[in-house]
């Protein structure tokens, strides 16, 4: 399976995360968040960065998450009510923290607050099978001038 990343020209070479907070994980927790497509890892870029932050050089990363690693999906049924919404975030923090120290599986697939219906994969970088995800490709993208308005 390929998953995809949209990120910096400066940090599109590396397999790291950064460990400040975000939906799935709290402060000093390395997580990388991808997409299942291109298309969602755009949108994902879009609603967390100003229209100023997508004037940056950006590069998509293309990852192969290989078939016989051990993923755990989170389904919509499954999640409290209103875990999409900003004000829930120490409710998924909670969720992912757990998830990252039981080190059961490297990948953690959940549904996109965007689109619910469409997932994002996350990679535990404290797992031991994290090394065995690859970046295949790095390619040139640039946000729609469109979208920036």
């Amino acid at each position: 399976m390929l998953v995809y990343r949209i990120t910096t020209v400066e940090w599109s070479d590396k397999m790291t995360a950064s460990g400040f907070p975000a939906r799935w994980n709290s402060k000093g927790r390395f997580v990388l968040y991808t997409a299942a497509s291109r298309a969602l890892a755009c949108l994902e870029n879009v609603v967390h960065r100003s229209g100023e932050g997508l004037n940056d050089v950006f590069r998509v990363m293309v990852i192969d998450v290989p078939d016989h690693l051990e993923i755990l999906e989170l389904k919509l049924k499954d999640l409290p009510p209103n875990w999409d919404d900003y004000t829930s975030y120490s409710t998924t923090q909670k969720i992912g923290d757990e998830w990252i120290a039981g080190l059961e599986t490297p990948i953690l697939k959940v549904p996109s607050a965007i689109i619910p219906q469409e997932n994002n994969y996350l990679f535990n970088l404290a797992h031991p099978d994290y090394y065995r995800l690859k970046l295949i490709k790095t390619e040139p993208f640039a946000f729609d001038l469109r979208i920036k308005d």
